[in-house]
């Protein structure tokens, strides 16, 4: 069955201080690499504006009338410059890093326009690792999330800590190392959407890239003028070879898949703190394209809750289009996998995105395999923030009533139990359809003195992740055995179908709810993407 400062030494990058061609942001936010320059014109004129996200690091960006780099630097402005959980010191703790990262989410400069330029970054410095932990770093995390109102909707991390530096016996990525657990916690109690740079092995920034309720990301380089290819700066995709050893400490345990999203992140160029244009490369700069693209959607979304744009469009809507869960679904869902032949049957995909060895998404297990969700290089595929666009706007659809051939709904589920989601147009023979559906690991703070908050100190329980699976099944088959295709991983917080349909025909989806280890009810995000006989404008 097809299935579907200084600072940096904690991060695997590579920058090259000298002026190079104008070949990296405006490539990787434009139609070479996630499409955003696209959103930001007419007739969308998405630009992040009013919607805030966050940056932890060990370092952190200039801010205007702060720091005395800030006068050097014009290209952004902070909202909020912070160390840990306090404000920021003049001229302390800034770092050229944290502000070649910042350039990529918010830069506003016409040459090198950053993803979301008039979106709200507040951004925390953790300070020197000698006198910063993990518990430090989920006190900086903390603080970043209860900004603007406790309505930041996601926080970029492009730095991470070693095992090396963490505290436990024989740690491993199990997803249980404080500042792991301080995220997944976080983005549940908060609402955000964390979005982590991928490792990069040559023990390199483990932690938190084994978290669960966030995103894992990947760095792209381009070839024949788009981004489709894995940058050979990430972690090998098996514990194979030379360095085994090392590389299999590196990834997650008990075969969970350790990237979840790719985007651009080989010689993007940007500005450092002198206002001076380099080249860097490394997951440390893929990570803001995806936080970036979070403002621009969250923006649509508002809007439309604001009600200018919800008559016009016609959408189902709802608050929940602010849920994490339901980001995550819609970025993983719409993401590039195989490029569109034209006709749509690939659901309009702009790129083919190869591994390092030059495998498709066709030819990896996670197609093949319905135990396993995405790929472990490639996760779901290539950021698309255009097609994420489109994916979203495809409005929130219910299982009580037929679904359209694009949308995705946030909902609650009960143990032993399943929801079926109708398509309303038959679904049309050898077409592809994609589905994600994704929940949180239930994580709890041991708060020792009731405060509702985190302090030094305290720590995290695990409770464990509940087991959901989705199909694809012919709309007059009821037992999943007969389903088309499935997503059924033992371990992830993500399920994800990507498979082309076998006979034009009636179909539906069905979330189903077998076995739980915490809480009976689990709620979650889905996304679906399908070709139907409404045909190419459907895809437009």
């Amino acid at each position: 069955m097809a299935k579907k400062i200084s600072f940096l030494a904690c991060m695997a990058i590579a920058i090259s201080g000298s002026l190079v061609p104008a070949l990296g942001l405006e490539d990787s936010v434009g139609e070479a690499g996630i499409e955003a320059l696209r959103l930001q014109t007419f007739p969308y004129n998405l630009t992040g504006r009013k919607i805030s996200i966050g940056q932890v690091e060990i370092g952190r960006p200039s801010k205007f009338g702060l720091d005395k780099a800030a006068s050097e630097q014009t290209v952004f402005e902070l909202k909020g410059a912070f160390y840990r959980n306090k404000s920021a010191l003049s001229n302390r703790f800034v770092d050229d890093h944290a502000a070649q990262v910042a350039t990529v989410m918010i830069s506003k400069d016409k040459k090198l326009t950053g993803v979301a330029p008039q979106a709200r970054l507040y951004a925390s410095a953790i300070g020197p690792l000698d006198r910063a932990g993990q518990p430090e770093q989920c006190l900086a995390t903390q603080h970043v999330a209860e900004q603007n109102g406790k309505d930041v909707r996601a926080i970029n991390f492009s730095f991470g800590e070693s095992l090396k530096r963490d505290p436990r016996p024989n740690p491993q990525l199990d997803g249980l190392a404080l500042l792991t657990l301080c995220i997944d916690w976080s983005a549940r109690v908060h609402d955000v959407l964390y979005v982590v740079a991928g490792n990069q092995g040559k023990g390199g920034i483990a932690i938190p890239t084994d978290h669960f309720n966030g995103i894992i990301t990947a760095s792209s380089a381009k070839r024949q003028g788009k981004f489709t290819k894995i940058d050979f700066s990430n972690l090998s995709s098996e514990p194979k070879g030379i360095g085994r050893r090392l590389i299999k400490r590196e990834i997650n345990t008990n075969n969970r898949r350790g990237i979840n999203l790719v985007a651009p992140g080989n010689n993007i160029e940007i500005y450092d703190l002198k206002g001076k244009s380099i080249s860097a490369s490394g997951t440390s700069f893929a990570a803001p394209h995806v936080t970036g693209s979070v403002a621009l959607l969250q923006e649509f979304g508002d809007a439309i809750l604001a009600g200018d744009r919800r008559t016009k469009l016609g959408l189902n809507w709802s608050m929940d289009s602010r849920r994490h869960e339901v980001m995550k679904a819609v970025l993983l869902n719409s993401a590039d996998k195989i490029k569109d032949r034209g006709r749509g049957l690939q659901l309009g995909m702009t790129r083919t995105l190869l591994t390092k060895k030059n495998r498709n998404w066709l030819q990896s297990n996670a197609y093949w395999n319905d135990r396993i969700p995405v790929d472990l290089e490639m996760g779901a595929g290539h950021l698309n923030t255009y097609r994420a666009y489109q994916q979203f706007s495809g409005g929130r659809w219910s299982h009580k009533n037929l679904i359209p051939s694009r949308g995705w709904d946030y909902a609650g589920i009960n143990l032993y139990s399943y929801r079926d989601y109708q398509i309303e147009s038959p679904l049309q023979k050898d077409s592809y359809v994609a589905i994600t559906l994704v929940w949180d690991r239930l994580v709890e703070l041991e708060d020792r003195n009731q405060n509702q908050r985190y302090d030094v100190g305290e720590n995290f329980r695990d409770r464990g992740l509940n087991d959901l699976n989705i199909y694809l099944m012919s709309a007059d088959k009821t037992h999943t055995i007969e389903s088309v295709c499935a997503s059924r991983s033992k371990v992830d917080s993500i399920e994800h179908i990507f498979c082309a349909i076998p006979k034009t025909g009636r179909y539906k989806i069905r979330v189903d709810y077998p076995h739980n280890v915490n809480d009976p009810t689990q709620f979650y995000g889905l996304a679906w993407w399908t070709f139907t006989s409404e045909g190419l404008s459907s895809q437009n």
